[in-house]
């Protein structure tokens, strides 16, 4: 059994996953005669040493559970064909494009000329899979819940989770499905079905029809969203009672977009940057609301929105490693986006013209990552701006630095978001709860704007425990909400301290998982502090993407 889920730990070569060779600047501009694909199941096997074989009983067993990836899997994300010229940086986009499906855990795109005299040339994509499918279980004293993750389903690279939940006092159940196809034929159109009930009866279900600009190449983006979903809140009224609401809507969302060359220069940043004009309409129709008492604004109404968006971005990626996950080869976008957004919004019989803008920038630079997005937008009524959102944010985390042989980053991210003339709704209010703020964090405290930051020490161990590496993290989070009455200066900090262990395993079957404890000084209405376990992620700091998809209003949550 220890075999089948572990391999050895012996150290082992260390990989070398340059997309550079010594050819590749030769092969510039010759046919590409052959595209061979060659798919390597998880254990034992390298993209870079073809020679290396799984060498035990337990990987090869764990290779003849697993279904490898199908040529045609690989093939339809690829960007470049048979019989056209060979292009670098398509090479390089394709590569990246590959190595981001979750089912992959490795890529190496190497080309070989026919002859020193040959105008053709052939590539050979080497593709090390990922073990697929993740079960998942947990019990508690109320219920217990099962499922599974299957992230290559039949080696298609089709993703299909289940969730099954019973509750034990009433033997109520809640099921959440999701089948999620990414491309679809070689045209970067993904599809993703849902249906998640929960154990009350409320549910959401939808179909996602999405072709974004993938990359920087791509001329064409559009997409289609239909939803319904059916839940329940509490809400104020306004003798300070809370009463829980049924809400009950369908959402239909599409958009489309095209994307223009600045320039006919290939070289540099030219070959990256585009004018990207969109637009957008959504429509948001509620079957059932909250009564008047408890949204006076009608704020949970019937809404169209007529969006245009224009813009021009950047966007590169630059390979690192150690950020997220121990040692693999990362795609850390940079870029610049300078975006506008206008239109209307029909609600309440009313229409109220919408303008918004967003610069952002990001880049490596001498003393590490720096990523920053400022947006603003503000409806028009009666003369006035109307819910006028600011947001500001920073992603930045150090190189990497070393002490003896541990090495570490330091993560740092802040946020201020600011509301001006906002409804006078619960649902036009910002808070700290959950992916809003602090994770595991539940109040019904709220303000018109809000400030975070958050600070993260990752470190990364060389030493091993039975093929664990157990890389452990300092992580601080402060939030601060103002209003009308109470500025952020003068408010509450509610704060959140975590340490764990990012717990990794090269030769572990399922994925890496964490470790962590939560302590959380200051807990509104519980009486002081508290500790939470798991209450966090490393992964939860992220990156910027520089994609100019479909406009939208600004986040304001």
């Amino acid at each position: 059994m220890h075999k089948l889920v572990f391999r050895s730990a012996k150290p082992r070569k260390r990989e070398v996953e340059n997309t550079e060779t010594a050819n590749s600047v030769y092969a510039e501009g010759k046919i590409i005669r052959k595209i061979n694909i060659v798919t390597l199941d998880p254990f034992g096997q390298s993209v870079t040493d073809t020679t290396r074989m799984p060498k035990n009983w337990g990987e090869r067993a764990g290779n003849s559970l697993h279904l490898k990836s199908k040529n045609l899997a690989i093939r339809n994300l690829l960007l470049f064909k048979r019989d056209e010229p060979y292009n670098g940086y398509q090479i390089k986009e394709t590569e990246r494009i590959i190595r981001s499906q979750k089912y992959i855990s490795r890529v190496k795109i190497t080309e070989q000329l026919v002859s020193t005299s040959s105008d053709s040339v052939d590539v050979t994509i080497r593709v090390l899979d990922s073990w697929s499918l993740l079960p998942k279980f947990a019990i508690s004293s109320s219920k217990t819940t099962i499922g599974f993750d299957e992230r290559n389903v039949f080696g298609t690279g089709h993703q299909l989770k289940y969730k099954f939940t019973q509750r034990f006092d009433d033997s109520k159940n809640a099921n959440n499905v999701e089948y999620f196809v990414p491309n679809l034929l070689n045209t970067f159109i993904s599809t993703q079905l849902f249906f998640n009930n929960d154990l009350d009866g409320y549910y959401n279900k939808g179909l996602s029809i999405d072709r974004p600009f993938y990359s920087a190449l791509t001329k064409w983006a559009g997409g289609v969203y239909l939803a319904q979903n059916f839940r329940r809140d509490s809400l104020q009224a306004p003798d300070l009672s809370y009463q829980l609401q049924n809400f009950k809507y369908s959402t239909h969302d599409f958009w489309g977009g095209r994307a223009f060359k600045v320039s006919n220069n290939k070289m540099g940043i030219d070959k990256t940057t585009n004018l990207i004009i969109s637009g957008r309409f959504l429509n948001i129709e509620y079957v059932e609301q909250p009564d008047d008492l408890y949204d006076k604004p009608n704020f949970f109404s019937n809404e169209k929105q007529f969006l245009v968006g224009v813009g021009i971005n950047t966007r590169e990626f630059i390979k690192d490693r150690y950020l997220f996950r121990y040692g693999v080869t990362e795609d850390v976008p940079v870029g610049t986006i300078l975006g506008l957004t206008g239109g209307y919004q029909y609600k309440n019989e009313i229409w109220k013209p919408y303008v918004g803008g967003q610069v952002s920038y990001g880049n490596y630079f001498k003393w590490g990552f720096l990523s920053t997005n400022f947006e603003v937008g503000t409806f028009f009524y009666q003369g006035n701006t109307y819910q006028t959102a600011f947001n500001f944010e920073v992603n930045y985390f150090t190189n990497l630095m070393q002490w003896g042989d541990w090495k570490f980053r330091q993560f740092i991210k802040p946020q201020l978001i600011i509301g001006l003339n906002r409804e006078d709704s619960i649902g036009d209010l910002l808070n700290l709860n959950e992916r809003n703020g602090l994770p595991a964090f539940d109040t019904d405290i709220y303000g018109r704007s809000k400030a975070m930051l958050t600070v993260q020490t990752q470190t990364y161990t060389p030493k091993e425990i039975w093929g664990f590496r157990l890389n452990p993290y300092l992580n601080y989070t402060i939030g601060f909400l103002g209003d009308d009455n109470r500025s952020m200066a003068r408010s509450k900090p509610f704060s959140k301290v975590s340490l764990g262990l990012l717990i990794s395993n090269d030769y572990l079957v399922f994925s890496s998982f964490q470790l962590s404890i939560s302590y959380y000084p200051n807990v509104p209405y519980e009486g002081g502090s508290s500790f939470k376990t798991n209450a966090f992620q490393s992964a939860d700091f992220g990156f910027q993407n520089f994609e100019l998809n479909k406009p939208r209003t600004v986040d304001y949550n």
